[in-house]
């Protein structure tokens, strides 16, 4: 590019100053965190169906040595088709096999699965118990809050209970 003593014209629309750019360019960024923050609930939200299902699989295998499509319906207050489907979707995950007339397993996938959001739900069980919730209710809120907790604020969760029993 030549150097010229000329004045630069500068490349912002008429009335635009750089303060209106730099707010553009902020109100930019707010839409992408927007973005990536709807962007991780909704995936948070697809795969609390696959963590709930291996969370109460390895619960039931625990229980009664297997688990049965019937029981997990139940439980989960699904109808049998439902649960089927959602036990299709496990299979397709490499999180579950099934053997006729035998039930519901899961994989080393699924059974890891499982133990995190176990220990993820204990976790945030745990905090909420700490903060003054009542059992009952720490425990069932603790089931919705668990798929959406960040592994950050997880670990956060955790120094504020070490911290307390120290």
């Amino acid at each position: 590019m030549p150097v010229t003593d000329e004045p630069q014209k500068s490349t912002l629309p008429e009335g635009a100053t750089e303060e209106s750019r730099a707010d553009e360019h902020r109100a930019d960024d707010t839409r992408a965190d927007d973005t990536c923050r709807f962007d991780r609930a909704r995936t948070a939200r697809s795969s609390e169906i696959l963590e709930d299902y291996t969370e109460l699989i390895g619960d039931l295998i625990a229980e009664h040595g297997e688990a049965r499509v019937t029981d997990i319906a139940r439980r989960l207050g699904v109808t049998h088709p439902t649960a089927t489907k959602a036990l299709a979707r496990l299979k397709r995950e490499g999180l579950v096999t099934s053997r006729p007339y035998r039930g519901v397993f899961l994989t080393e996938a699924g059974a890891a699965m499982a133990e995190r959001v176990r220990v993820r739900h204990r976790l945030v069980v745990d905090l909420l118990l700490a903060i003054g919730v009542p059992e009952q209710a720490a425990e069932t809120d603790a089931e919705g809050m668990e798929h959406y907790v960040s592994e950050t604020t997880l670990e956060a969760f955790r120094r504020f209970l070490d911290a307390r029993k120290a």
